[in-house]
């Protein structure tokens, strides 16, 4: 079964194994920013899910950390 994680603290994914990682934005708040408006917020979590939907779909065969937007 594909997994992906969506990790802040992405040498603690890497270091129990996670082989797609995805970074996120903050501890509270992993796919967003509450103090950015609303629209802003839409668009980082969407991309951050498309790139995990993206990830999924990757056949990768050793650890890999994905890109994102900041």
């Amino acid at each position: 079964m594909p997994v992906v994680q969506l990790a802040n603290l992405i040498p603690v994914a890497v270091t129990v194994g996670a082989n797609k990682i995805v970074p996120t934005i903050s501890i509270p708040y992993p796919l967003g920013d509450p103090a950015t408006p609303k629209e802003a917020q839409h668009r980082l979590r969407k991309h951050r899910v498309e790139v995990a939907l993206d990830a999924l779909t990757d056949d990768a065969k050793e650890q890999t950390v994905y890109k994102v937007k900041i």
